[in-house]
């Protein structure tokens, strides 16, 4: 897999510090709810530590905030992101690098991510926020897309819409995987 640059961990911290104070939450409070240890929250908000794509969606949906807005930095009105650049997540448990193309501007309701995977430990995902449904577009390789129970087998050029708010997969079933994914906010 490519060599990918991780979203700047001040972004992270500073919108972890920001969301939570939107929410007038604890830390105790937002790590109980994300399920995670409070002094992991308490090294992200000062910006130390490694976090997962796991670790990162858990404290999105315990803030009620689309994944996007605790990763994306400020960004110009035009913009061009590169093969290989954004803020990029590492799954903690498998070969899959979720990079943020596009977060949701005002007055929408959708991220744009690109999809790196690998095959071996598929990507399992919980639930996201009630309303989110995801969308796939397979670039390369095949890979196994959608709702855990039932996913569907993608070949570059084919597309699939799932609900994001039941437990869904992305596994990776030819090297070099490329997808992208939207998550549209209901």
């Amino acid at each position: 897999m490519a060599e990918h640059d991780g979203a700047p961990l001040a972004v992270i911290a500073a919108s972890l510090q920001r969301e939570r104070h939107r929410a007038g939450l604890s830390l105790t409070e937002v790590a109980r709810r994300a399920r995670i240890a409070k002094s992991t929250l308490s090294q992200l908000e000062a910006g130390q530590g490694n976090p997962s794509v796991e670790t990162l969606w858990a404290l999105s949906v315990a803030l009620d905030v689309p994944f996007a807005r605790l990763v994306e930095p400020s960004r110009p009105k035009v913009q061009v992101i590169r093969a290989g650049e954004g803020p990029a997540v590492a799954s903690e448990h498998a070969d899959y690098v979720a990079t943020l193309l596009s977060s949701c501007p005002p007055n929408a309701r959708r991220d744009i991510f690109r999809i790196s995977a690998e095959p071996g430990t598929a990507r399992r995902s919980e639930p996201h926020m009630p309303g989110v449904v995801e969308h796939v577009v397979l670039s390369q390789g095949r890979a196994l897309v959608g709702v855990t129970d039932d996913p569907v087998e993608l070949k570059p050029g084919d597309y699939v819409a799932y609900p994001g708010d039941a437990p869904h997969v992305f596994e990776a079933l030819e090297p070099d995987t490329f997808a992208v994914l939207v998550s549209e906010h209901v």
